[in-house]
């Protein structure tokens, strides 16, 4: 059985990565820019899975279960943060956090 060769898998990731930086550039609504920033940590993912395949050591495949882990408590903690925002301000839009700065 034939592999898949690396470029593909760094294609993918590349246009993930894209994907993800144009959404956080593009959206104002904080859950599809977090979205977005998960798309990124998926293409580092991919990177790291990928390369680690060709090497012997399992080091890109456990580095890539720390940034799964580190991603998951980001999403709880930002969701929370979301949630208490939007208790405040009745809104989920970027434009809206600006007004924090007056009250602090």
């Amino acid at each position: 059985m034939e592999q898949i060769p690396l470029s593909y898998f760094l294609l993918l990731s590349a246009l993930l990565f894209s994907i993800g930086i144009a959404i956080i550039i593009v959206k104002r609504n904080t859950i599809v820019v977090l979205m977005g920033i998960e798309l990124m940590l998926n293409a580092a993912n991919i990177n790291l899975i990928a390369f680690s395949r060709n090497d012997t050591d399992l080091q890109g495949q456990s580095l890539s279960m720390f940034v799964m882990v580190v991603a998951a408590a980001e999403a709880v903690v930002v969701l929370s943060i979301i949630l208490l925002a939007f208790k405040h301000f009745k809104s989920i839009n970027l434009d809206s956090f600006s007004e924090m700065k007056n009250i602090i």
